[in-house]
């Protein structure tokens, strides 16, 4: 067996296959679905993303030239630009989230703390910031932040200990970092880190009349 198609296929191997289906049929992911499923989606997208493939012609191109295994690594039999790229724009995003969540919950329960952090506490302590992503603006025009510039910003709740993202998630570029805090689950007990940028009273008293430890 090709060494390259044994180890994706392996690495395809620990996600949980039901716990997708689940989440596909929460959202009818593969209804009317002939060929490319949602899981074919998915390994090609994870193909791409290990194989720190910038664009959607040179994922294809690549998976191309793994044809006579396609099958074997998931990733079905009509892998083209277009219904790749259609799948990407029609299927609901949730169902890769909430897929994505799940993992990450997982991850959590079997990480250990890094060797270089140590705090004499037993709750969980979480780290939230946004960082801007420049894109083009002839292309993400959708995306906006300035005039002259698209971008997006990418809010992200990281467990401090164990250096893992747990929350995620993406907005325009121009809406002010301090609204990400109106998306967030808080745990309660959990300590939460916000830098200045959050300084926001109002949000801050609900938080504490929660019981969320600040």
């Amino acid at each position: 067996m090709d060494k390259g198609k044994f180890i994706f296929a392996q690495y395809m191997s620990f996600l949980p296959n039901r716990i997708f289906d689940t989440c596909i049929k929460r959202y009818t992911g593969n209804a009317y679905v002939k060929h490319f499923s949602c899981w074919n989606q998915l390994s090609c997208l994870l193909f791409g993303q290990l194989g720190n493939i910038e664009s959607l012609s040179g994922l294809v191109l690549c998976i191309r030239s793994h044809a006579s295994k396609s099958y074997h690594m998931g990733f079905g039999k009509s892998v083209s630009t277009n219904n790749l790229a259609k799948a990407n724009e029609k299927r609901d995003w949730r169902i890769f989230a909430d897929f994505a969540y799940v993992m990450i919950a997982q991850a959590q329960k079997i990480c250990k703390p890094t060797t270089d952090f140590k705090l004499d506490i037993e709750a969980n302590i979480y780290a939230f910031d946004a960082s801007i992503i420049d894109l083009c603006l002839n292309v993400f025009w959708w995306a906006t932040y300035k005039k002259t510039k698209a971008a997006i910003k990418l809010h992200t709740l990281i467990d401090v200990a164990k250096n893992i993202p747990i929350f995620i998630h993406i907005t325009e570029g121009a809406l002010h970092d301090v609204h990400g805090m109106d998306i967030l689950n808080y745990e309660s007990g959990s300590y939460y880190v916000f830098d200045r940028g959050y300084v926001d009273f109002k949000r801050l008293m609900y938080c504490i009349k929660k019981k969320h430890f600040l």
